[in-house]
C-alpha cells in the first residue's frame, strides 16, 4: 500500500492530475481504494485535493515539493547515497526507485563507493548472486562444502547474512545437518543450489554474536573451530614497514628504537591468519603465545618436508 501510495505522489508531481479511474486502472484495484489512498495521504499532511468537472481529477497543491517535508538536503544525499550503496551489492531496491526519489528530492546521488564481487572467470559473481537471492528471499540452499583439512560434505542451510571479515567472505547461516548457526567460506562452497522451499524468520533473532558462531573448519561433526579471538605478539623488521602499514591498525603498531615493529593483534585463527604470518619469512618471528609459534613452526617444517 505503502509503495502504490509513493507511486500515486510520483505521478501527480509528473503529471499534475491524474484521474481517480487511471490510477485504479493502473495499481490494478478499485476506485474506492484509490480515493482511501488520498485520504491517507492528505492525513498524513501531503497537500492532495481532487477536482469535479471538465479536466477534473486528483491533484497536488502548486507549493507543494517533497523535499522540505522534514528532509534537509544532507539526509536527501544520505537517504540516495544508501539506495546507491545497497545496489553495488544487489541487495537494494530497483534503480528506478533511487530515480524516483532523486526526482523527488531533485538531487542525484554521489556515487561514493563501487564494489565488484567477479573475479576472471565470473563464476564468483554467480555465486553472489545465488546466495544473495536466497537470502533475500528466504530460501534454503544446498552445497557441497571443503572443511580445512579437505574433507567434504553436502550441507544444507538457511542463509542469514553474508559477512566480510579479514579479508574473506562468509556465509552466515543456520546449518540443518548441526541444528546451528555455522559460519561457511564463500570460496569453499561448490555447486550451490537454491531450492524453492522457503524457510521461516525465527531464526535469524535467535542466533548467536559473532564471536560465538562457530566456524566450519573441517566439515567432520565437533571438529569445528570457536571463533574466540587470541591477541598475538610479532616482532617484524624495519625493512617491511609498508607490509606492516598495509595490514595492521596504528594502534596495533609499537615503533621500536632500532625502527623494528612490535605487533600486538587480536585475530580469529585460521589458515589465513598463518598465512600472513608466513608471508613475512624470516622478517618476522611470533614472540607470543606459545601454541602459535609451535603450529607456524609444524607448518614450515610440512613445508620443509616437500623439498
Amino acid at each position: 500500500m505503502l509503495d502504490r501510495q509513493l507511486g500515486i505522489i510520483y505521478l501527480l508531481m509528473k503529471k499534475n492530475t491524474v484521474t481517480a479511474a487511471e490510477l485504479a486502472e493502473r495499481y490494478e484495484v478499485s476506485v474506492r481504494t484509490i480515493y482511501r489512498d488520498i485520504e491517507t495521504l492528505s492525513m498524513a499532511g501531503i497537500p492532495v485535493y481532487t477536482r469535479k468537472g471538465k479536466n477534473g481529477g486528483i491533484s497536488l497543491t502548486e507549493q507543494f515539493v517533497l523535499d522540505k517535508l522534514l528532509v534537509t538536503e544532507k539526509e536527501q544525499q544520505q537517504i540516495l547515497a544508501a539506495l546507491q550503496s545497497l545496489e553495488e551489492v544487489g541487495a537494494g531496491p530497483e534503480q528506478d526507485t533511487r530515480k524516483k526519489l532523486g526526482d523527488f528530492f531533485r538531487a542525484e546521488p554521489k556515487k561514493w563507493v563501487a564494489i565488484d564481487f567477479s573475479d576472471w572467470s565470473n563464476r564468483r559473481q554467480q555465486l553472489f548472486e545465488d546466495v544473495r537471492r536466497a537470502i533475500l528471499e528466504n530460501r534454503v540452499i544446498t552445497f557441497d562444502y571443503y572443511g580445512q583439512y579437505g574433507a567434504m560434505s553436502r550441507r544444507t542451510v538457511e542463509p542469514v547474512q553474508l559477512l566480510f571479515k579479514e579479508y574473506t567472505w562468509y556465509l552466515r547461516a543456520f546449518c540443518r545437518d548441526r541444528q546451528a548457526m555455522r559460519l561457511f567460506k564463500l570460496l569453499r562452497m561448490k555447486r550451490v543450489t537454491v531450492l524453492e522451499e522457503m524457510f521461516l524468520l525465527e531464526r535469524d533473532g535467535q542466533q548467536e554474536e559473532n564471536d560465538m558462531i562457530k566456524d566450519e573448519g573441517d566439515g567432520q561433526c565437533g571438529s569445528c573451530v570457536m571463533y574466540g579471538r587470541t591477541e598475538i605478539m610479532i616482532h617484524i623488521a624495519a625493512s617491511e614497514a609498508y607490509r606492516v602499514y598495509d595490514r595492521f591498525e596504528e594502534e596495533e603498531i609499537t615503533v621500536l628504537p632500532e625502527h623494528d615493529f612490535l605487533i600486538r593483534m587480536n585475530c580469529l585463527l585460521d589458515d589465513w591468519v598463518y598465512g600472513m604470518l608466513l608471508s613475512f619469512g624470516p622478517s618476522a618471528e611470533v614472540l607470543a603465545p606459545a601454541e602459535v609459534r609451535e603450529e607456524l613452526k609444524r607448518r614450515l617444517q610440512q613445508t620443509l618436508e616437500q623439498y
